[in-house]
């Protein structure tokens, strides 16, 4: 660990301890379940543990717990190395920035508020339908939202405060993320075989969740 504690390090390899033990946590998974369940074996784990819109509209509804645990755990689940490897390299470049000002634990809990967050919208955009998603990436859409934030606001300025959700950058970036994800939506551009990709709407939910509690989050690692 000292690589990381090293000061003559440039600040973007000093790598929280949280952002590296989440990324082995994500690749471990999809590793196991890659050996524990080949091939289509892994329809029946997506469909458990994936999220699926029609399990909430009465499809076989299961018990409270098997309504329950799915919101948490689609995030950890991936469709093939691309996916979960995308996702490591996006969750490594803007997961510092919030482990960083949140500390592990709040970092850990704002991940997995975004990806619920992320998860709700899904089912609203596609109520009753019985694809399973699965993916971390409506979570890191939250982490990306909230580094915005935590960027300078200029040049000399830093980066104590927070940038105000109606500044013109976020508002720009928020609109450009919007934008891409309805594209993608529409298009279907980017979209890989299977469950591996999470809808546009569980991207635009983790972002602004990720933007809104922000504040709160910061506010609450301060006290």
């Amino acid at each position: 660990m000292a690589f990381f504690q090293d000061p003559s390090r440039q600040p973007f390899l000093r790598v929280p301890a949280s952002v590296l033990w989440l990324i082995a946590l994500l690749i471990g998974l999809h590793a196991a379940r890659i050996l524990a369940f080949p091939g289509s074996e892994s329809d029946g784990l997506f469909d458990t543990y994936g999220f699926v819109p029609a399990r909430y509209t009465g499809y076989n509804p299961g018990t409270v717990m098997s309504r329950l645990l799915p919101f948490v755990s689609y995030q950890f689940l991936h469709g093939s190395w691309s996916h979960v490897l995308f996702n490591s390299v996006w969750l490594l470049a803007f997961g510092p920035a919030v482990a960083r000002r949140f500390g592990p634990l709040l970092f850990l809990l704002f991940f997995l508020i975004c990806g619920v967050a992320g998860a709700l919208t899904h089912l609203a955009a596609y109520w009753g339908s019985t694809a399973p998603v699965v993916g971390a990436s409506a979570a890191i859409s939250g982490l990306m939202a909230a580094s915005f934030r935590m960027l300078p606001l200029g040049p000399g300025e830093d980066s104590a405060e927070l940038a105000p959700l109606l500044s013109p950058r976020i508002l720009g970036w928020t609109v450009t993320w919007m934008v891409i994800n309805v594209v993608a939506g529409i298009t279907g551009f980017g979209a890989g075989p299977g469950p591996a990709v999470i809808a546009w709407g569980a991207h635009i939910g983790g972002y602004v969740t990720g933007l809104v509690l922000a504040s709160p989050f910061d506010r609450l690692a301060k006290v």
